[in-house]
């Protein structure tokens, strides 16, 4: 019997507040092992992305307070650090929507995930290499203006420029919007690769269950900020409630959008 990967980071039963008022994460807890790729999934408004914003410590700046709990990366309590240092310790959130700096080119806002780093030239340029190695057509682009290149080139803009930082863990915020479905299995791909081959953990919050389980090991289900589900990713993706309400199938057949969206939960659900 092997043992258990060793958390590398906990979230214990966080409670978040915006504006000193409106209380959206109720006693939120989670582990993410060293090396491992976990999935935190639900609706949208369910809480996924201020959960990713506690971790990084991005809360702040939308007058958000972790108000409860307590937040730990490599054992180290984090929840009071600047997002900056956080950075500096391997924790890099890609944030939902794309974000990339659109009057810079691609390969300027590359290189401003390595700003926190105090490496040279020589290993900034290696790490470029290695993130358009990843991302050959970022390679192709890269003289051109990011605010022009598609939102799938935006998408790897992100992770590349998450990359450059050398991250031991990426909070990943809903990769997959807005992309086809055929950009979405490259990018998952891509996470999987850094996953395996360079050690990279993953929290990924995402809408789209049925691509998250596939590629994570773990997953936890976020409903009106709270925690109603966790379990082994293949597991969930086998549970008759997650095929319900996320996947859209019962055990009769595939129930249409409107079926899931209105269905009345048993009690159990939220128990």
């Amino acid at each position: 019997m092997t043992d258990k990967p060793s958390p590398l980071l906990t979230v214990e039963n966080i409670e978040v507040i915006y504006n000193h008022v409106i209380l959206v994460l109720k006693g939120v807890s989670l582990q993410v092992p060293e090396g491992g790729i976990t999935a935190l999934l639900g609706g949208n408004g369910a809480g996924k992305t201020t959960t990713l914003k506690a971790i990084s410590n991005l809360l702040r700046a939308e007058r958000g307070d972790v108000t409860k709990g307590a937040i730990h990366y490599q054992g180290q309590r984090v929840d009071s650090m600047s997002p900056a240092d956080l950075v500096k310790k391997g924790v890099v959130q890609v944030m939902e929507g794309r974000h990339c700096f659109e009057h810079l080119t691609v390969e300027e806002n590359l290189l401003t995930g390595a700003y926190t780093r105090k490496a040279g030239r020589r290993a900034i340029n290696d790490d470029l290499e290695r993130v358009y190695n990843y991302f050959p057509r970022l390679r192709e682009r890269r003289k051109s203006q990011a605010g022009y290149t598609s939102g799938g080139e935006q998408q790897m803009v992100a992770m590349g420029r998450a990359m450059m930082a050398r991250p031991k863990m990426i909070l990943l915020d809903e990769p997959s919007m807005g992309l086809a479905p055929q950009l979405v299995e490259e990018i998952f791909e891509i996470v999987k690769t850094l996953n395996e081959k360079e050690g990279v953990s993953f929290l990924l919050a995402e809408q789209n269950t049925n691509v998250a389980l596939k590629y994570a090991k773990y997953g936890y289900i976020l409903e009106n900020g709270r925690i109603v589900m966790d379990g082994d990713a293949k597991e969930l993706s086998e549970n008759s409630d997650v095929r319900e309400f996320y996947l859209g199938v019962s055990d009769k057949g595939r129930k249409s959008f409107r079926d899931v969206k209105h269905y009345r939960r048993r009690k159990r659900w939220l128990a």
